[in-house]
């Protein structure tokens, strides 16, 4: 499974999509769900190292298969290394306003859960850590979210700039700042108690290691770590995988028992086959946006009664 073959599956335009800023990246693809006005929020953040040749077109499978089992789906696009206004801060930015966005407006009321894979996953964990910044930084506060599902997180910025995962995204990410860790990686953010949290990670990962999840589990004991053994980066997202299963069911397990979308129960390991996953590039068009483009939330009033075709 790579990057290349998601791209290549046939998926359904969103719903929607919302603008919450200027730059073409700074939208939100919306997909209604099966699960009615009740429903819970899935908030799902792309990886790609944060780099522009990787949008989330290859998660639009997984946006769909987690709209069939009755969520509705929030997509963010983010300015990312390589684009105008991309990196830190910008990326960083989009994602807290995308999510505030969200949190002020939410397109049903089951609670908000953020799901992010790969640097996605950072991004996840990162803005539900907010409350661990300084109360003067222009990104603090306390998203009202029920947890967060990291799939083959990265967790830990340093660990990625050190060891030069990405071919050195970390390091880009930042702009050679290494002095922003203490405001921009998770784990040295978290505390033990800080979040609901579940990490799905596949044993055989050749992209993220599965030592950065046990690493950020040793630190957030009140984490939850699936491994799944024989699956590699990309299975994660592949609603076509033995691997869909477990991560329905850390989905299900955030958003708590009492609802009828998925599962009530973590899977702790799986034998999901097939860890031949790739990392590919996309080609970073989007022939789907022209399908409507919705309001903004309060924290990005400018956009609050805009619609815009494309």
């Amino acid at each position: 499974m790579s990057y290349h073959e998601l791209l290549s599956r046939p998926v359904s335009p969103p719903d929607r999509v919302i603008r919450y800023g200027e730059h073409p990246d700074q939208i939100i693809d919306v997909r209604d769900g099966t699960g009615g006005p009740d429903a819970p929020v899935v908030v799902l953040l792309h990886g790609g190292f944060w780099r522009a040749e990787y949008d989330r077109l290859h998660t639009r499978p997984m946006a769909d298969g987690l709209a069939a089992q009755g969520y509705t789906v929030c997509s963010p696009e983010y300015r990312r290394i390589g684009t105008e206004g991309g990196g830190y801060p910008g990326t960083f930015d989009d994602a807290v306003a995308a999510i505030d966005a969200i949190l002020a407006a939410p397109p049903t009321t089951g609670g908000v859960v953020l799901v992010g894979h790969s640097a996605g996953g950072h991004l996840a964990l990162w803005t539900a850590l907010r409350h661990r910044l300084p109360p003067t930084s222009p990104w603090y506060g306390r998203p009202g979210i029920r947890g967060v599902v990291g799939l083959a997180a990265v967790s830990d910025v340093g660990t990625t700039i050190d060891e030069g995962l990405g071919d050195g995204a970390g390091t880009a990410l930042l702009g050679g700042r290494f002095d922003l860790l203490g405001q921009t990686d998770p784990l040295r953010m978290v505390t033990p108690d800080d979040l609901r949290l579940v990490l799905v990670h596949g044993v055989k990962d050749r992209v993220i290691p599965v030592s950065m999840s046990r690493t950020f589990a040793g630190r957030a004991t009140s984490a939850e770590l699936v491994e799944l053994e024989d699956v590699g980066h990309f299975k994660l997202v592949d609603p076509l995988s033995r691997a869909w299963q477990p991560v329905l069911d850390a989905i299900s397990s955030v958003v708590g028992s009492g609802t009828d979308v998925g599962s009530d129960t973590v899977v702790r390991s799986s034998s999901s086959s097939d860890s031949s996953d790739g990392q590919g590039e996309g080609d970073g068009s989007d022939p789907d946006v022209r399908a409507g483009v919705g309001s903004g939330a309060a924290v990005v009033r400018q956009w609050a009664q805009q619609w815009v075709r494309q």
